[in-house]
């Protein structure tokens, strides 16, 4: 994985995505900032980060990905592979499905993944520093370039999606607690019930979010 650190920028997904149009997919690339001014995220929102938290967005293969794992599901996917490294230097983060990074009850970060052409963009914001009374900080420090290096890593294993989706199921009951916005309702989660493919049974639809 290529890593290029920008100083600022307005999005790095809406950057790297306008970099791959303009230059084409040579080789997976990452792009990173420690602020940008109008970043994306859950559902179209904006998500402008304070300087000096972390904001990255990286393009892989879709055939990079484990065979195993439903498109649907990447931001999960993505997400856990953090959230396990971040655990593993001692943090108490956890994953809000389908994409949050909460410390507690409180949100300080989300993924947000797409796909084009055969190519899957993740973008990844989490809060290094204070924002505001809403939103908590990582509850670490961080060598961030060691992060990217065990993270990509982790990404270029192909860890197949059986394997996270293992422990994320003991994970997820910490998400009944909480809400999620499904088709701009906020919807408990106390009755969701998590399926093998990342999705969730609620309300008697299936739901899954690729965002």
């Amino acid at each position: 994985m290529e890593i290029r650190y920008l100083q600022s920028v307005d999005s790095t997904h809406t950057y790297l995505k306008n970099y791959i149009k303009q230059n084409g997919y040579t080789n997976n690339l990452c792009i990173a900032t420690q602020e940008q001014t109008s970043g994306i995220g859950s559902r179209g929102n904006s998500w402008v980060g304070v300087k000096g938290n972390l904001f990255f967005s990286f393009v892989i293969k879709q055939e990079d990905l484990p065979p195993d794992l439903q498109i649907q599901s990447a931001s999960i996917y993505f997400s856990y592979i953090l959230k396990k490294i971040l655990k593993s230097f001692g943090s108490k983060l956890w994953l809000k499905w389908p994409n949050d990074f909460y410390i507690d009850n409180n949100k300080i970060g989300g993924t947000i993944t797409s796909v084009s052409n055969g190519l899957v963009y993740c973008g990844i914001g989490l809060n290094l520093n204070n924002v505001n009374n809403e939103f908590l900080k990582l509850d670490i420090k961080i060598d961030v370039k060691e992060l990217f290096k065990l993270y990509f890593k982790n990404i270029e294993k192909k860890i197949l999606w059986e394997d996270i989706l293992k422990e994320y199921v003991v994970e997820f009951s910490r998400s009944k607690n909480l809400y999620a916005t499904i088709n701009n309702e906020k919807i408990p989660l106390i009755n969701a019930q998590l399926n093998s493919d990342g999705s969730i049974n609620i309300n008697n639809k299936k739901v899954f979010s690729l965002r």
